[in-house]
This record gives structure tokens, sequence and C-alpha cells, in this order.
């Protein structure tokens, strides 16, 4: 996606810079908000979130949602809570939030 060298983190990047890459990484775009929002306190289906971002006028095709909900999971911020059997094909998952609140200490803690 991006091949100026200003997009790679650096070779001495200490983790907590790579995790908050991650998150800031995962939330640059308002389609993955409206998921969360609409995930909230709950769980929702894969088809549920896609007919939710269609009412709202959001332009998606489905793998385009699934590329969305992808982002979400390897940052930490979704999981998959179940799946749905339905007819012959691949169950659909299930979505909830992993993590509803992003904290990062900038300093390490020391232990007693």
């Amino acid at each position: 996606m991006c091949d100026d060298t200003r997009c790679k983190p650096p070779e001495n990047a200490p983790p907590k810079w790579l995790q908050l890459r991650n998150f800031v990484k995962a939330l640059r775009f308002p389609t993955r908000w409206l998921i969360i929002e609409y995930i909230g306190e709950g769980s929702r289906s894969t088809k549920e979130i896609y007919e939710y971002l269609i009412k709202k006028g959001e332009q998606l095709t489905k793998s385009g949602l699934y590329y969305h909900l992808s982002e979400l999971k390897n940052a930490g911020i979704i999981e998959v809570a179940g799946y749905i059997e339905e007819g012959g094909g691949a169950p659909e998952k299930i979505w909830k939030l992993k993590t509803k609140k992003i904290t990062i200490n900038l300093i390490e803690e020391e232990e007693d």
C-alpha cells in the first residue's frame, strides 16, 4: 500500500509505538467507526453490519466490508463471538467488540 520509507516503522520502534500505529491504521476510516458504533455493547452478524452500513449510505461491497472487519480484528478491536449456520454455505460470523477503550502507557511502570 505504501512504498514510501515514511510509511515503514523504524527498525528500533518500541512495541508500544507499533501497537499505537496498528490502532491508528485500523481506525482511520469512518466506516470502521460506524461498525464499532453499531456493534456497541452487543454482537452483530456480518449481514447485519453490512445492511446497517448500506442504510447509513456507505457505498460498500461485501468484500470491502470483510476487509474493514479484518483490519479491526487484526488490531484487536473486534473479535468473532460465534457463528450462524445457515444453508450449505460457510457459516456467518457474529462480531463483538474485543476492547471498548484503548489505553497505552507511555512509560513503563516499575514493579515493587
